[in-house]
Parts: structure tokens; sequence; C-alpha cells
């Protein structure tokens, strides 16, 4: 059995670890992985792989043939998380309770370090593989992810294809259009992205200043309704542009404070699911906020 864990926290805990220590450890995986295939009598590519990560679920859906996937998470099928939503609608899904799992048969789970760390000694009894994959916070975390990924599913051609078709959407980009002005991903709840944090590594992308940064906030944290007012970037971004009325997390997002300081023509929108996780779809987001930016400065274009 090869298990490869990772000593991360959850999402809002993303700064706790150094970018150069986070890529070593992609690279340890990586190697650990390599070794285990060339080592390995039985070479074959797993057959029954579970995801128990919606990243996982992205790259899995890209990388690995549709009669490998035993099972993708819940949230696969979700549009407002997951960028495979569509292709996962024909695709089995699992809650990811222990018994559930263990019908699944599985022969490799790729999930996370902050969620079902129960379940990973049944998993262990039976000699599964077990990825344990990290959140990707940079181009070359993604870049990472998607070779080990496509190393363990079987398919290491894939995972390169995807990345020279990513590079080469990079390279086609047009200039950034941040110009050093200063934004803020603004979520419900008064959530903040810092530093170390995937959007952040956007926004420096597309020249922008990360509020958060500024402030010296971390990976995620929050800022009060008065604070962001008071502070007020030149843009929020947001992951959509009209939020329900009931949600009470939501309501800060539409006070008059708020859009009164930093008004619609102010604000840019990125559909949540392409900040959620690192994927090949990365070019697709720096495209959309900058695009987004160029439409408020040049709205007759």
């Amino acid at each position: 059995m090869l298990e490869l864990s990772i000593s991360s926290s959850d999402r809002g805990n993303r700064a706790t670890i150094s970018r150069p220590l986070y890529g070593l450890t992609l690279i340890l995986i990586f190697c650990c992985l390599f070794t285990s295939s060339a080592n390995s009598t039985d070479n074959k590519p797993p057959r029954r792989i579970v995801s128990l990560n919606l990243c996982a679920d992205e790259l899995l859906v890209t990388l690995a043939d549709r009669p490998q996937i035993a099972a993708l998470t819940r949230y696969a099928r979700n549009p407002d998380m997951s960028l495979v939503s569509k292709e996962a609608q024909s695709l089995p899904f699992t809650y990811g309770g222990a018994e559930e799992l263990l019908r699944l048969h599985p022969d490799l789970v790729i999930t996370s370090s902050y969620s079902h760390a129960e379940i990973l000694p049944l998993l262990k009894e039976r000699q599964v593989k077990i990825i344990d994959l990290p959140l990707a916070n940079s181009l070359a975390d993604i870049i990472a992810q998607i070779r080990i990924v496509a190393l363990a599913v079987g398919h290491p051609e894939r995972g390169e294809a995807a990345i020279q078709k990513m590079e080469k959407e990079l390279r086609t980009l047009p200039p950034p259009m941040g110009h050093g002005r200063t934004a803020a991903y603004y979520q419900r709840q008064g959530y903040l992205s810092g530093t170390g944090s995937l959007i952040d590594d956007m926004m420096e992308k597309i020249g922008l200043k990360n509020l958060a940064n500024n402030l010296n906030k971390s990976a995620l944290s929050r800022l009060s309704l008065e604070e962001i007012v008071t502070y007020h970037p030149d843009f929020l971004i947001m992951g959509q542009k009209s939020y329900s009325t009931q949600d009470i997390g939501s309501q800060m997002l539409q006070h008059p404070l708020l859009k009164q300081a930093i008004p619609a023509s102010h604000r840019l929108f990125i559909p949540a699911p392409l900040t959620l996780c690192g994927s090949p779809h990365y070019p697709e987001a720096i495209k959309i906020l900058n695009k987004e930016l160029e439409t408020i400065d040049h709205p007759s274009r």
C-alpha cells in the first residue's frame, strides 16, 4: 500500500504552509508515486478510483478513463461548486460514508488531509492506495497536482497534454489590466481571501494588489462591513452577480453602504468554481478577471 499524507489544515489555513515547503511536498509525492510505479510488479492502472476531494473530481474527469471512476464526491454535480458538473451527471458519486466507501471496493482513493480522517484506517487495513491531495494555490501547484493524479491513474501523457494546453493558453492571454490597483475577494459573511490563496495568485497575474495582503491578513480571514468600506479597495471580486435575500450570510454583500462605497461598476465577477480549486481551467479564470477589468476601464469596447 502507498499512503501519502500532507499535514495541511483546512482551506482557511492555506497560509500556514509556505510556498517553498508546499512545492517540496508535492515533489515528494510525485517522486514516491514514480518510485512505487517503477518498482511495482503490477503496473496496471487502478480500476476503481474514488474521490473524496472536490478538486480531485475535476482532475479525474480530465485525466482518467470513465470506467476507472468508481465515484466522485457528491459536490461534483453541483454547478455552483464544480467545473465538471455536466460530466459528473453521468458518473457515480459518494457521500463519503465508511460503509458506502467499502462497498465501492476502491483500489485508489484521493482524499484531503482535512476530511474523512476516520475512514483512512479502514482503507489501510484493506491495502488501498491513498493519495492525500492538498489545495493548489498557484500555477506551479496546479501543474504538480496534474502530474501526480495523471501518474496515479496511469495516464501521465494526458497530464502532460493538459499542462501544455494550459501553458499555451496562458501565453496567449492579453496584457494584465490591473495596473497596481487594489482589489478584495469579498465573500459571504465577510470572508476575505489573502496571502497564499489561489485567488491571491490570480490577482497577481492580472496586476492587482490584494487588499488582504496590505492588511497582513492570512489566507482566509474576515473583514466587517465597516472595515471594507473604510479601506475602500478599487474593486471587489465576487463569485456571483446576485445573492438570495433569504441568505443571511450574503445580506452584507447587498448592504446599501457597501453598494455606495464600491458600486456595481467596480465589481469583478468570476464563477466561484474557478476559485475553489486549482485546475486546468486556471487560464480561463485569469482571462475572465482580466476581461472584467477591461470592461470596466473601456465600457465602449
